[in-house]
């Protein structure tokens, strides 16, 4: 089937990112997408909480989401939201960062909240403590579409192997990994942890992700490293976007996860040890 990622560079402004989303997904689907796939925080990229704060809306209100479905629904396509920033109950204030499996009659086939968060001090200069301002989920996921199963997880999830492990022994047939990634972890580590997801699980590992330098009114600017990839069950990198923003085809086997995984079954030849 054919398949796209549309790579973003995103605001901190929810209403301008939609505009933008929305014509890239019509370009998408006017060329023959069947699955989409956007990266993550779709809504909003901004580094500041107050900000969030200020913008971002529950899950039932968020204008992104309910667009989104409805272009869904109108293409008669599979989607898949990477994530949106948004609003919860919980106590802290702290916000979801949610990611969506839209089917083709717009209905919300599967959410997964990010279990990981990215706490880390890269450099001197650059800190991250994701979660201050996000809850971590909880729960693996799997979504069911009527052409795969799809192991739902968001960016610094790919650091832990265990999970995707989990997902691909459940069934997934794709593993998807939308990101805002880090340049600087970017360049040393994405390639290699993508294409490795991929090779020990024999499963297709889509990544859209976000690109170059995001504008921001008010608040301090972010970079993110961009080179949304599609990894085959084999660990061939099929696609890799670059750093420029817009929409990338592929085109999607799901018999070549049969394939690997009948070369080197690791799955089946998995066992459970003690220690150390």
């Amino acid at each position: 089937m054919q398949a796209a990622i549309l790579q973003l560079n995103a605001s901190d402004d929810p209403a301008a990112n939609l505009t933008v989303t929305t014509g890239l997904l019509r370009e998408a689907v006017a060329d023959g997408a069947q699955f989409v796939l956007t990266p993550e925080v779709t809504n909003c990229v901004s580094t500041s909480r107050a900000h969030q704060g200020e913008v971002l809306m529950p899950e039932e209100s968020d204008i992104t989401l309910a667009a989104l479905r409805r272009e869904a629904e109108v293409a008669g396509i599979w989607l898949l939201i990477g994530s949106l920033g948004l609003k919860t109950q919980d106590p802290d204030g702290r916000f979801a960062n949610r990611s969506f499996l839209i089917g083709p009659d717009g209905g919300i086939r599967a959410r997964y909240d990010k279990i990981h968060m990215f706490d880390v001090d890269i450099s001197p200069t650059e800190t991250w403590r994701e979660s201050d301002g996000y809850r971590p989920g909880t729960e693996a996921v799997l979504g069911q579409t009527d052409f795969a199963k799809i192991g739902m997880t968001v960016c610094y999830d790919v650091r832990f192997s265990h999970l995707y492990r989990a997902l691909a022994r459940a069934g997934a047939d794709i593993l998807t990994v939308p990101a805002a990634f880090s340049p600087v972890t970017g360049a040393a580590h994405w390639h290699s942890l993508l294409r490795a997801r991929a090779i020990e699980s024999g499963c297709w590992v889509i990544a859209p992700a976000q690109c170059g330098t995001h504008a921001s009114a008010n608040h301090k600017t972010r970079d993110t490293y961009g080179h949304s990839l599609v990894v085959d069950p084999w660990g061939e990198v099929l696609l890799d976007a670059g750093t420029e923003p817009g929409v990338y085809k592929f085109d999607l086997d799901m018999e070549k996860g049969r394939q690997a995984r009948a070369r080197v079954p690791s799955l089946a030849n998995a066992r459970d040890f003690t220690g150390p």
